[in-house]
């Protein structure tokens, strides 16, 4: 049996490496991993005490609508219940998004570097890739939009964008949006947003009664920690949302998540420590980073994407044996960069004493 050409053409995701694969390989016993943003910090000992709570329904479906946490989540972000859906992780709503719009004799917009999954659904659904590159990290939405035109369908912009932790200003996003028809879905993913601390950094909730043609991609797995057990949700009006539950999978949600998200989305201080530890924790590195004399983007997430003006790879490698896992900038469009997960004030100060034997060359290759 062969597969359609375009679904080989797809390289498969590639994840940071895992804690106990490296243990394995390398024989090390103590592996800290600051490759896939995920919270340093845990998660809320409420969710934690809300998963305990449901363990007697593993037995049972999960609610398939997820209306108990489609209900909080309303009311927390002030919008209509109608107005939600949710997914294995955002990355399912991402697919739903390009089974519903994209195919063949349609394009789709999007910067580059960005986040891979954009590309990749949109291949295997047969759309035609308009990228645009960024501009000092940053999404040229000028650029954007003057290539969008009548086969365009969805626009996606990564805001932070990931790798480089960047923003788009709510000032250049509002021009965007009044330059773009309403008959091509704007895909605002928000993956980072409880980390943002930026003034300039846009509100886009209230957007949504002016603009029908947006959806907000938001998740429980960075800031809240719940990153294994899937679970992201999207935004956006009740035309929208009733199209992609033409092609969401049933029970796409587990019993878990959906209690653990609720458990979470009710204790907001703990995203609020998060988000001041995290921004501690940047300073950490970029004070340093500044004293090297090295270039940074501005981030805005709980990751950083810094040039060390050397290959990407043997740097990653060289990390690597010292039980350090990052993100090789060569995998996500930057030569000479890594991207690394801001951790705990530890793991930062490991990450540093190892970065810093690379720099003055302390290291043999």
């Amino acid at each position: 049996m062969q597969p359609k050409e375009r679904v080989l053409g797809v390289p498969p995701y590639k994840p940071g490496k895992p804690i106990d694969e490296v243990k394995r390989e390398l024989g090390l016993t103590e592996v800290i991993k600051l490759a896939s943003n995920e919270n340093p910090f845990g998660y809320s000992p409420r969710a934690r005490a809300a998963i305990l709570n449901e363990l007697e329904t593993l037995p049972l479906y999960p609610d398939g609508g997820s209306m108990t946490l489609r209900w909080d989540l309303a009311d927390f972000l002030k919008v209509s219940p109608e107005q939600l859906i949710f997914g294995n992780g955002s990355d399912e709503i991402l697919q739903m998004i390009c089974r519903t719009y994209l195919g063949e004799g349609t394009n789709t917009v999007m910067a580059t570097p960005t986040f891979s999954q954009y590309r990749s659904n949109a291949i295997i659904d047969g759309a035609e890739l308009i990228e645009v590159p960024l501009v000092d990290g940053v999404h040229d939405l000028k650029a954007m939009a003057d290539a969008v035109n009548e086969n365009t369908r969805v626009v996606w912009i990564c805001n932070p964008n990931n790798p480089s932790g960047t923003i788009v200003s709510e000032a250049d996003l509002l021009t965007f949006l009044e330059r773009v028809s309403k008959d091509v879905l704007v895909v605002l993913d928000e993956a980072y947003y409880e980390y943002v601390v930026a003034p300039e950094y846009p509100q886009t909730i209230p957007l949504l009664e002016k603009y029908p043609n947006l959806i907000i991609l938001r998740t429980f797995s960075k800031i809240y920690g719940l990153a294994a057990l899937r679970i992201g949700y999207g935004v956006a009006s009740v035309e929208v949302i009733s199209h992609l539950n033409h092609v969401r999978e049933p029970f796409n949600t587990s019993t878990l998540a959906q209690a653990a998200a609720r458990a979470a989305l009710a204790d907001q201080d703990f995203i609020s420590d998060c988000r001041e530890r995290n921004r501690q924790g940047l300073k950490q590195l970029t004070d340093k980073f500044d004293e090297w004399g090295l270039k940074y983007y501005p981030s805005q997430t709980n990751f950083i994407l810094v040039d060390l003006q050397r290959d990407s790879d043997e740097v990653f490698q060289q990390l690597l044996r010292q039980g350090i896992i990052v993100r090789s900038g060569n995998a996500l469009g930057f030569p000479g960069f890594q991207r690394i997960t801001i951790g705990s004030p530890e793991q930062n100060e490991k990450i540093l004493s190892a970065l810093s034997g690379i720099l003055t060359g302390a290291l043999q290759k």
